[in-house]
């Protein structure tokens, strides 16, 4: 495990996590971090508790609009969509041979 250091409204806070997740918890904590700023500037919420839960609530917002049917990956198993990838990683692998052999 490796550990991360975040700071979110002034407070410092260290999580562990396996090593190959860690750039994706960092960039999870800052857009955390973003949220809960930006809910603070506006004034209208006070209390670090409060405004943790305004910016919990915005990025299950930001995740069920992702998932809903009719979201970006609405309907869309995390199975199927790395199949969508591996699918894409494919084709572009047949693709680019032949597109390096016809610049020779």
């Amino acid at each position: 495990m490796e550990r991360v250091d975040i700071s979110i409204l002034g407070r410092e806070y260290s999580l562990a996590c396996p090593p190959e997740e860690k750039n994706t918890l960092a960039a999870a904590a800052q857009h955390v971090s973003q949220l809960a700023g930006r809910i603070q500037g506006t004034g209208k919420v006070s209390g670090n508790e409060r405004i943790a839960v305004m910016a919990a609530i915005q990025v299950a917002v930001e995740l069920l609009s992702v998932k809903a049917p009719d979201g970006t990956l609405g309907g869309l198993a995390v199975g199927d969509f790395k199949r969508r990838i591996d699918d894409m990683n494919a084709m572009l692998d047949a693709a680019l041979p032949k597109a390096s052999s016809k610049s020779r």
